[in-house]
């Protein structure tokens, strides 16, 4: 079992980041039920982006599917509220308080209740009603304006800085730090898990460096955003890409003794006037040999050398291998539930269940086989 076995979790069905943050909650453990609602006849799906039966992001959880314009629906998702530790919201601020399943409503029935809330811009703020993507969200934080290459536009870093790291991330941080507080407290409360602040917040280093005069806005300049010859991806021979971060000047001299760049030249390390000219030195000796070569040469030494793969290869690297770092689950490729624990081993994955009516997650939580049967009766369930 799990480290959060016992912990009950409503979660609201929405995209991005909230899913995910749910994932990783049921991942570790937690009972987590997900509320879907039941779409109008005809209607088409809000987004084809996804195949919601391969979805890794709603795996490990149980699914209850209600219209929540009918109030015996609604009655049903109190219920459910009422008997859990923690909810989980993704939707614009007012949402839920407009379905009467505010944080006002649900904590005068579940005291303890944590109340999760996850948005781009926060609850409040001139820009808390707007719509937005991570690429908006992580704009406002100064990361984006840092990512790229010298004299070029900023590069977008996938979704992982807003929606995965900053958003779902500091989510479930906040989750669990206030279930921790109310088991002592007795009170649950409101997480307001915003993406802006939490992609502020993971470029904490950045702005030290900023601080230190450490750092320039000028991007493709810096010790960590790939101005330094030592810090960067560089391709081979055969057009696949080697990244090296041989940071410490021990690590580094390695890197240059192994790597045969024997100029004194390349001892200069921290000569920043001199960091273009070597980075184009650098790269044209890793191009004369394929990044597999360089790899039998270079990886699992301190030169600190990795192959940089792609979605094919990274599940079958040794070390990814090893570690069990990918699993499949119904012939569907994914990472593993992290990080490792001792003694409190989570089960394994389960694959999404779209759609299910949910009469069993309905009646294991505590509703009578009366409720159950007028919630069909209205269409509700």
């Amino acid at each position: 079992m799990g480290p959060l076995h016992g912990i009950k979790v409503i979660e609201f069905a929405a995209l991005g980041p909230c899913p995910m943050a749910a994932m990783i909650l049921a991942d570790l453990g937690a009972e987590v039920v997900r509320i879907e609602r039941k779409p109008a006849p005809g209607a088409k799906p809000a987004s084809d982006l996804f195949d919601p039966a391969i979805d890794i992001l709603n795996r490990s959880r149980r699914v209850v599917t209600l219209d929540l314009k009918k109030p015996e629906a609604l009655a049903a998702a109190r219920q459910l509220i009422a008997g859990a530790d923690v909810l989980v919201e993704g939707f614009r601020p007012g949402v839920m308080e407009r379905l009467g399943l505010g944080p006002d409503e649900t904590l005068a029935a579940n005291p303890r209740l944590v109340y999760g809330r996850m948005t781009g811009w926060g609850q409040h703020g001139p820009l808390a009603q707007a719509a937005g993507h991570d690429i908006n969200y992580l704009s406002l934080s100064g990361a984006l304006h840092a990512i790229g290459e010298p004299g070029g536009k900023p590069v977008v870093p996938l979704n992982l800085v807003a929606d995965c790291g900053g958003g779902a991330m500091l989510l479930v941080v906040g989750v669990l730090a206030a279930v921790l507080e109310a088991r002592q407290s007795g009170r649950g409360q409101v997480v307001d898990a915003a993406m802006t602040d939490g992609s502020a917040l993971l470029m904490t280093m950045m702005y030290t460096f900023k601080a230190m005069g450490q750092w320039t806005q000028a991007r493709g300049s810096n010790l960590l955003d790939g101005g330094a010859p030592f810090y960067d991806t560089y391709r081979c021979a055969d057009g696949k890409y080697l990244s090296i971060g041989p940071i410490e000047p021990p690590f580094y001299a390695l890197f240059l003794e192994k790597a045969g760049l024997t100029d004194p030249d390349f001892r200069q390390q921290w000569d920043r006037a001199r960091w273009p000219e070597l980075k184009q030195r650098v790269a044209a000796h890793l191009a004369t040999r394929p990044r597999d070569a360089w790899c039998a040469l270079l990886e699992g030494t301190d030169a600190c050398v990795a192959p940089v793969l792609d979605m094919d290869e990274a599940p079958a690297h040794p070390h990814n291998r090893a570690r069990g770092t990918f699993i499949e689950v119904n012939g569907v490729v994914q990472p593993a539930p992290a990080p490792r624990f001792s003694r409190s081993t989570p089960a394994a994955p389960t694959p999404p269940t779209p759609g299910a009516p949910g009469e069993d997650v309905l009646a294991d939580w505590g509703l009578s086989p009366d409720a159950i049967a007028t919630l069909k009766a209205v269409g509700g369930l």
